[in-house]
């Protein structure tokens, strides 16, 4: 595959030295910036991500910062999530919808200081919906991209070594709560939270000239677990269900179409972008919505959409699939219509290869 040439309109990350040193295989790009994708091969990093510990640069993840006394109630119009329960310990996971409740991103909230909150996005331009509906709007917030850049230690030994660099006191830590923990006399926001199954955390570095210093620490307290340089995995996060906002779904799909009616609250809906297309898919049922998939025989690399069939009819698409050597199968997740997206549905998958059999699976593998 070609490789990305180097230019200014992707930009490398405060982390980018030290993936370079690490042997970074493969990158995309994210958010206008350096994604690494691969390491050693896809299943050599995924067997050792389930063992050890990793460090990776998810840089990417940019920050979009609301600051002021409207910034809360601003963010709250941007999504069908209820805020009310946002507190300055606690991450909450909020999808953004357009006017007819399309999904722009999924990003993750916090709030970084009073009256002040970063948006942790996906890759979109949010930045500029943001904007625009802020200087149109007139509240009294300032919408910006701050110079915070996150790293992931993502494993099962990542407990230990976030306690060696930040102390044992990040061990508390709950599942999508954060807090701020010392590094070289610098509170550093961290999070329990990452882009795997596998348990880890978000380490939230402000400023670009102190991105390296961390990286190194981190490396060198933990040279006896094994840790390594990693990257988000294809094949963990198709077995654990992780959606990828651009890949699994679009503007063109809702949050419950994207399994996530949960974030949905109806409380919301009149005051939310969108709020009236989704009251009126709650109230009449989504057409289509992810599944887990299982499909047999080879399969080439997932780089476009599949189309999926049923009796010579369309319905759906899986554009995220790949060989588990866990499960050993071809796990993958697609957007299925509501008629054939019951657990056991017997489907057909069209590959560059040509046609596979596949399975609707009841839940993701994890």
């Amino acid at each position: 595959m070609a490789r990305i040439s180097p230019n200014g309109r992707v930009r490398r990350t405060p982390f980018s030295d030290g993936v370079e040193a690490a042997g970074v295989k493969g990158y995309t790009v994210y958010n206008h910036m350096l994604l690494p994708t691969v390491f050693e091969s896809f299943e050599a990093d995924y067997h050792h991500l389930k063992r050890h510990v990793q460090v990776w640069d998810v840089a990417c993840e940019r920050q979009i910062q609301v600051k002021g006394p409207d910034a809360l109630r601003m963010i709250q119009f941007l999504t069908p999530r209820d805020l009310d329960k946002m507190t300055a310990d606690r991450c909450l996971y909020i999808p953004v919808v357009d006017a007819m409740g399309g999904m722009l991103n999924d990003p993750v909230l916090m709030q970084a200081a009073p009256d002040t909150y970063w948006i942790s996005i996906a890759d979109s331009d949010l930045l500029l919906w943001i904007e625009g509906f802020a200087c149109t709007q007139g509240f009294d917030a300032e919408v910006s991209e701050v110079d915070v850049s996150p790293l992931a230690v993502q494993g099962p030994k990542s407990d230990d070594l976030m306690a060696r660099v930040f102390g044992d006191g990040v061990r508390a830590l709950r599942f999508f709560s954060c807090g701020r923990f010392g590094f070289e006399g610098r509170p550093t926001l961290i999070s329990r939270s990452g882009y795997s199954k596998q348990g880890g955390f978000e380490i939230y570095v402000e400023g670009t000239e102190n991105g390296m210093t961390l990286w190194n620490a981190l490396f060198a307290a933990g040279e006896d677990l094994n840790v390594r340089a990693g990257c988000p995995n294809l094949i963990e996060r198709i077995e654990g269900g992780l959606l990828s906002y651009g890949n699994d779904m679009t503007r063109e799909n809702t949050p419950l179409e994207c399994g996530l009616g949960r974030f949905v609250d109806a409380s919301q809906l009149d005051h939310c972008f969108g709020g009236r297309a989704l009251k009126e898919e709650l109230a009449e049922g989504s057409k289509q919505m992810i599944r887990p998939i299982a499909i047999e025989g080879d399969i080439p690399p997932c780089d476009r959409v599949w189309p999926v069939y049923a009796d010579g009819k369309r319905v759906g698409q899986v554009k995220s699939a790949v060989w588990s050597p866990d499960h050993k199968i071809n796990v993958a997740m697609g957007m299925i219509a509501r008629t054939h997206w019951d657990t056991g549905t017997a489907i057909e998958v069209e590959t560059q290869d040509g046609m596979r059999s596949a399975t609707v699976q009841e839940k993701f593998w994890r």
